[in-house]
């Protein structure tokens, strides 16, 4: 009999009020009957699945409305960051900057010379857009760009080393994120896994023994998104350098973040300088474009010139390319690096990460004093710690301030859940039954919005 109260697909087209959303939205009949044909197949599944034992004809009008205002929106949306993680993987990462956002505005709203040279009049190349400037800015003999670091190892793999044997150190074969392994990378490129040392300790003599006829690379993988302490042994670049020379065998390290802007001299971290890694003659390099850079996502390679020209000729770089929006976003990124001063002041990333305690505590009390006055009684402000993310330094604390919001008159899960719906969505953390809201990720101009927010979601609760 429930099956009866299923609405006919014409009844629901028909009604005014999804004959408003289709006049409002300026979008089709023909996809609004495609959205409730599919609403109305999930009624009857949930039905015969037992979900459902009644209808009610006003709940399953709204509920179909909800539906299909869902679908004619992005998927993707702006969101505001405040749980603390500064690279934040599933929110996008890097932020970037003013002046980038400009110029990609710019860019993708015209016709550009993306693969035409302005100076001869005759087709370019898509790969010199950025080259010069990232070979100023570490010192590189040459450099090419793909869409990610996964990417850029796959390519080297497969153009210099497939069929042939890659020995690394059996402590760097490491997960990548999103069960993405070195080792099947590896194999899908065609590259031969040679193993060498133990978990904890490889030395440079456990390379040395493994060369043979068959060797293409010597490859040093950076252990950016995990650490290893206690009873350890790793290779220098250095003396892997120097085997390679020593073999005629070309070394490549992978980098993983890539830092191009020296965050050591702050005492935050141990990450590897680019330029250090350049001095000392290795031979290729990829990094990240979306990570400590604080640029686009991007796979970026570097070093001699004679492999990088192999890489370009490679088929493979088709498919790997980069688009115009990248290239345009990472160049606009780099150009901030040649001005050290305006880079700290005006890249997301870095701003993000060298914020002091006493300037994060400042942007916590502006969020709190914004709080109606019933509610800023579940309010306080706490010392916590930050985290740079993606994959980037996992032992390295940042000395933060949190508001954290919690009372005996609502559920956090609850406040986190409405937090999440709000528009724009509000991305905080759970900890010890209280909500905490990280003010070193919330952007200065997002402060106002995080505190209506609050004030809305606790208005509904305390009516």
């Amino acid at each position: 009999m429930i099956f009866r109260s299923i609405p006919s697909v014409a009844s629901q087209l028909n009604h005014p009020i999804i004959k408003n959303i289709v006049e409002n939205h300026a979008v089709s009949s023909d996809y609004i009957t495609i959205l409730i044909k599919k609403y109305l197949e999930e009624v009857r599944s949930e039905i015969v699945s037992g979900q459902l034992t009644s209808i009610s004809e006003d709940q399953l009008l709204n509920d179909l409305v909800d539906f299909i205002r869902k679908r004619l929106k992005p998927n993707m949306v702006p969101v505001i960051n405040a749980t603390g993680v500064v690279l934040h993987t599933n929110l996008g990462r890097s932020v970037l900057p003013n002046a980038v956002n400009q110029h990609l505005t710019k860019i993708a709203g015209r016709y550009s010379n993306l693969e035409y040279n302005l100076e001869t009049g005759k087709r370019g190349s898509r790969h010199d857009i950025v080259e010069q400037l990232i070979t100023t800015l570490t010192g590189a003999e040459a450099a090419l760009v793909v869409n990610n670091n996964a990417s850029a190892v796959f390519l080297i793999l497969k153009a210099i080393a497939s069929e042939k044997e890659v020995i690394v150190s059996r402590g760097e074969i490491v997960e990548i994120g999103g069960s993405f392994r070195i080792s099947d990378i590896m194999k899908e490129s065609g590259a031969v896994l040679n193993e060498v040392g133990t978990t904890n300790r490889t030395y440079t003599h456990d390379y040395e023994r493994a060369i043979n006829e068959n060797t293409a690379m010597l490859l040093k993988v950076h252990k950016s998104n995990f650490v290893m302490n206690g009873y350890t042994h790793s290779v220098l670049t250095e003396d892997l350098v120097m085997l390679g020379q020593k073999h005629h065998i070309p070394v490549y390290e992978d980098l993983g973040s890539g830092v191009l802007y020296d965050l050591k001299k702050h005492k935050i971290g141990n990450e590897p300088f680019i330029k250090e890694i350049v001095d000392k003659k290795v031979d290729l390099i990829s990094f990240s474009g979306d990570k400590l850079l604080g640029g686009p996502q991007a796979g970026i390679i570097i070093g001699r010139r004679d492999l990088i020209n192999t890489l370009k000729k490679n088929p493979l770089i088709r498919a790997l390319r980069p688009d115009k929006l990248t290239l345009a976003a990472l160049e606009s990124t780099l150009l901030l690096y040649l001005d050290e001063k305006k880079l700290v002041e005006e890249l997301p990333t870095l701003r993000d990460i060298l914020l002091t305690p006493q300037e994060i505590k400042k942007k916590a009390e502006e969020l709190c004093d914004l709080l109606l006055d019933d509610y800023k009684p579940y309010a306080k402000i706490i010392p916590d710690y930050s985290e740079i993310g993606g994959g980037s330094m996992p032992d390295v604390k940042l000395p933060s301030f949190v508001v954290a919001v919690n009372s005996d008159r609502f559920d956090v899960q609850w406040l986190e859940r409405e937090l999440r719906k709000h528009d724009p969505p509000i991305i905080a953390r759970i900890h010890k039954n209280a909500l905490l809201l990280d003010a070193r990720t919330i952007q200065a101009d997002e402060i106002v919005i995080v505190a209506q927010g609050l004030n809305e979601i606790f208005g509904t609760r305390m009516i």
